[in-house]
């Protein structure tokens, strides 16, 4: 990792109890902003052994930047781990709504972004939530309107949607503005660019009618956006070491941790084994996905969406904590947040163990780890 690729530290997601109007938005994941969960009827495998828990519930996006909860359930490789244990899962439109439900004690484990799981983590203080692993990178473009802006020089002056004020991809597009040595005021998203906070399901409307210019968001809906005619200026990935950065990782309720270890490391085993199959058959893995998407909204993505769309999203199981923590560096020096204390943020005993009955290495949490 050179130095040249680096990019410029971020700096953080913070105190939010102490910035009640960021709450809501830095509980965003990326995609969506309301909420819309849906749960499902729990699994099981017949008569097979039970763990600690009858039932574990778990929650994510429809959306492929959460492949690995959308092959996992889908295929039935989350469920075989857990035998008789059964799994029930629930989907959410946005990080806030996922977040609450993970407080309430509605699901036990989520894949969600990195910016709802600061803000959980610093809002309780450290007591409420773990992140356990990683699942995804990448999925997130800057994507314009080749007639109005063809050179990154030319976005300033122009109007540029993120998907919520605060949230993971509105941070990254605030950080890159001030990259430029522009300024903008992070509460308006007034100044030398004009940050217009849109809901992803209404973005593409918006660029086809021409009331915004661009929008710097994840996937499909940086895809969507070229499929009426955009053009992507810029790939977030471009911008960090090795081209990969965190979108997607997995939480769990502390207090699930602590009393059921065994149904945890059941599911990252299921999540583990998905992400293998996943990178072992990508063409049947991202039909797999879009199945689930249309079991869960009644359609599926086409073609010219979802293939760029899933070219660009690499699984993992890492979950790259070091970009999570320049993520968050980001955040205070866009002047949306003050410095939040991290550690303990990261408990990756589990996952390691998984990692390491699978044969492979150990993942590190950028000394953000279980103190």
């Amino acid at each position: 990792m050179s130095s040249a690729a680096r990019p410029p530290r971020r700096r953080a997601l913070t105190a939010l109890a102490a910035l009640p109007l960021l709450a809501l938005a830095l509980g965003a994941c990326g995609y969506g902003s309301q909420d819309d969960s849906a749960a499902r009827p729990a699994g099981g495998t017949g008569n097979a052994k039970k763990l600690s828990a009858d039932t574990v519930r778990i929650g994510y996006f429809p959306n492929i930047t959460h492949a690995t909860p959308l092959v996992g359930e889908q295929e039935g490789l989350i469920q075989k781990e857990l035998g008789g244990t059964k799994l029930r899962s629930t989907t959410f439109n946005a990080g806030p709504s996922e977040i609450e439900a993970l407080n309430a004690g509605s699901i036990d484990i989520g894949w969600i972004g990195p910016s709802p799981a600061i803000n959980g983590y610093v809002k309780s203080k450290g007591k409420s939530l773990r992140i356990v692993s990683g699942s995804a990178s990448g999925g997130v473009k800057l994507v314009v309107d080749p007639k109005k802006i063809s050179s990154l020089d030319d976005v300033k002056g122009k109007r540029i949607a993120t998907p919520q004020k605060g949230n993971t991809q509105d941070v990254a597009f605030l950080n890159w503005i001030a990259g430029k040595g522009w300024k903008v005021d992070p509460q308006s998203g007034k100044g030398d660019v004009s940050v217009v906070r849109t809901d992803n399901k209404v973005t593409p409307d918006a660029f086809k009618s021409g009331s915004v210019d661009g929008a710097w968001v994840p996937e499909p809906t940086a895809s969507k956006l070229v499929s009426e005619g955009g053009k992507v200026l810029l790939d977030e990935a471009s911008l960090w070491p090795d081209g990969k950065f965190v979108i997607t990782n997995v939480i769990v309720s502390q207090k699930f941790l602590d009393e059921h270890p065994d149904v945890v490391e059941a599911v990252l085993r299921g999540s583990v084994k998905t992400n293998a199959w996943i990178k072992a058959e990508p063409e049947k893995a991202k039909g797999s996905a879009n199945a689930a998407l249309k079991k869960l909204s009644g359609k599926e993505l086409p073609a010219e969406i979802l293939d760029p769309a899933w070219k660009s999203i690499e699984v993992l199981d890492d979950p790259l904590a070091a970009s999570l923590d320049a993520e968050a560096d980001h955040a205070v020096k866009a002047g949306l947040l003050e410095k939040p204390d991290l550690a303990g943020i990261y408990d990756l005993t589990v996952l390691n163990k998984v990692l390491k009955a699978e044969g492979r290495p150990a993942v590190d949490a950028a000394k953000l780890g279980k103190q």
